[in-house]
């Protein structure tokens, strides 16, 4: 049984968009380069057909994969999230309580996690440590540095 991942509208646009673009860009693209090493002569000591037919493995594999993640999403109503503690969607204000930096983080689903846009994936260590707290709670998050204490400071959709 596949396990369900919940998303957003907009990220579960975003996985069909590059699902498309794969099959109707990259792949025509890989086929496209195999026949023109097969025209080349011998396959069998062609490194050019070897490296395309490697490429279109890999792009197989990942239509196949994203195909399987788009097929187990279920889209979340954000209108229907809550902030009472932190769970899927939420926008999480942290304080780091040994250096008093604050963070600001929105926990999403594996296949829409870009830390560089703030969002980390429910998978993670930090997020798995907030997951059902609530504001002014303290949690000790173990990191790959030790365990760090992190207080909640607001949650917000």
């Amino acid at each position: 049984m596949k396990t369900v991942t919940y998303i957003t509208e907009e990220g579960l646009k975003r996985m069909k968009d590059e699902l498309d673009r794969l099959i109707n860009v990259e792949r025509p693209a890989i086929s496209k380069a195999i026949g023109e090493a097969i025209e080349k002569g011998d396959i069998s000591e062609n490194a050019e057909y070897d490296a395309a037919k490697d490429a279109q493995g890999m792009l197989e594999a990942k239509i196949a994969v994203l195909g399987g993640q788009i097929a187990s999403a279920r889209i979340i109503d954000e209108s229907k999230i809550d902030i009472s503690s932190v769970q899927i969607l939420n926008k999480v204000t942290i304080r780091n309580k040994t250096n008093n930096a604050t963070m600001q983080y929105t926990i999403v689903s594996e296949p829409e996690a870009d830390l560089k846009r703030g969002k980390i994936s429910i998978q993670t260590p930090i997020a798995k440590g907030l997951l059902g707290k609530k504001v002014g709670d303290i949690v000790e998050i173990q990191v790959p540095s030790g365990k760090i204490p992190f207080e909640i400071i607001d949650i917000a959709i």
